[in-house]
């Protein structure tokens, strides 16, 4: 979708997008803080439903963004949205394995540490290994999951890619421009990051200003990926649909040893530096590929 720069309805769109999302992760911070993630979960898919509010505030057109499913010609992009993200976040985990091979962990240490010992004892009864459920998670995550995440992610795509990007591609180019889309989504996140330790935790090296700036690095990654995605398609739901695969597959941070659980800036989640370096020779060749 091709959508002109308007200084008055970008400024309008962050205003709203920023004003109200902040606002519900400072609110969804404090149940988080009290251990409280059935509310906080909650709150969290609803404040990524600010970006889209934004656009609708901004009187950004919704309606050209590509609503209507396109198979025709874009059935190959359906399976790169869908499985690409799980391939970059695996080959990450290798490389980081690779360099920290005692940090592999496949017993489910760190599903204790997260969930107690109830679950293991739960797989244990109905005759569930580890390895079992963990390859259960990676082929749901490869398969139903991104749908079901899809429908969340569409209130962050909408914004994102279908209103704030076109307006910045065609104010700075499409270089200079998925790089502050990128930087933009990143700072997003930052109230949850700071309040509540989100991806990173709170006690790690550099906290909370290097994880600020990591996370940046990964949405401007992912941000040229999934624009990638919506432009070669033009249907809104590709980029969600590839937004929900990211967020399904977690897998890699499950085999990793709990005492290391505080060092997911390095990896092995594609959140990490090392863990990102598939993920960001693809964007960094996409990016200079595409140079304008």
């Amino acid at each position: 979708m091709s959508i002109q720069w308007d200084k008055k309805k970008f400024t309008s769109y962050l205003v709203w997008t920023f004003t109200v999302s902040w606002i519900l992760q400072i609110i969804g911070s404090i149940f988080a803080n009290q251990g409280n993630q059935m509310v906080f979960s909650p709150i969290m898919c609803v404040a990524m439903y600010g970006p889209f509010l934004g656009a609708v505030m901004a009187k950004i057109p919704l309606k050209g963004m590509g609503w209507k499913p396109k198979f025709k010609g874009n059935v190959k992009y359906i399976f790169v949205a869908l499985w690409m993200p799980a391939l970059l976040s695996s080959l990450g985990a290798i490389l980081y394995f690779v360099f920290f091979p005692d940090r592999l962990d496949l017993t489910g240490k760190y599903l204790i540490e997260m969930q107690g010992e109830a679950l293991m004892e739960q797989l244990s009864a109905q005759g569930i290994t580890v390895p079992m459920y963990l390859g259960s998670f990676a082929i749901s995550a490869v398969t139903y999951a991104p749908f079901f995440n899809m429908f969340v992610a569409l209130g962050e795509e909408v914004g994102w890619r279908g209103a704030m990007q076109p307006m910045l591609n065609d104010r700075l180019g499409k270089f200079r421009g998925r790089i502050v889309g990128g930087i933009i989504w990143g700072a997003w996140h930052w109230p949850v990051m700071i309040l509540a330790g989100y991806e990173y935790g709170k006690e790690y090296f550099g906290a909370p200003f290097l994880g600020m700036a990591m996370f940046c690095l990964f949405t401007t990654v992912g941000g040229i990926l999934l624009d990638t995605i919506y432009e070669k398609t033009q249907c809104i739901w590709l980029p969600s649909l590839a937004h929900g695969a990211i967020n399904a597959f977690s897998l890699v941070g499950y085999i990793v040893e709990p005492e290391y659980m505080d060092q997911y800036i390095l990896g092995p989640v594609p959140i990490g530096i090392i863990g990102m370096i598939p993920a960001l020779i693809m964007a960094g060749w996409i990016l200079f590929k595409n140079k304008e």
